[in-house]
């Protein structure tokens, strides 16, 4: 990645929500990678466990939100003996750089990881304006 382009990625802030208070509920954070591409940003996070329709991903703003439930059959007779799988909620949120085009960002689901794909803003591209010569009106006979 250039440096000039690091920006991009350094720009996107990572914040875990707190564990609410008097909540039994374990809340994590899941991990993730991050990279530049000609077109934008890749954000890919490994999430096992987790079924599309307890995934949620929404912006405000400029703030990227990715939360969800992670749940494992575990059968009710079963006594777990050594477990190294996270159970419970998840959340990550992140300030997207001015760089990124909150409007056009694309996700997609699949074995567990989820791809968001960050597109970068278009810059105006310059244009030459066609300049119109206006003619002068005849004098009017009076």
């Amino acid at each position: 990645m250039s440096q000039r382009n690091d920006h991009l990625v350094q720009s996107l802030v990572s914040q875990e929500r707190p564990r609410s208070q008097g909540s039994e509920e374990n809340v994590f954070t899941p991990p993730l990678d991050i990279y530049e591409t000609v077109n934008g940003l890749v954000l890919e996070a490994d999430l096992p466990g987790v079924s599309g329709e307890n995934l949620r991903v929404c912006v405000q703003g400029n703030v990227l939100e990715i939360y969800g439930k992670v749940n494992w059959p575990i059968p009710a007779d079963a006594r777990p003996l050594y477990e190294e799988m996270r159970l419970g909620s998840f959340f990550r949120s992140f300030i997207l750089p001015e760089e990124v085009d909150a409007d056009a960002i694309t996700a997609e689901f699949q074995h567990g990881v989820l791809r968001l794909m960050l597109p970068k803003v278009s810059r105006a591209k310059p244009r030459r304006i066609e300049v119109k010569i206006a003619q002068a009106e005849p004098p009017s006979a009076s």
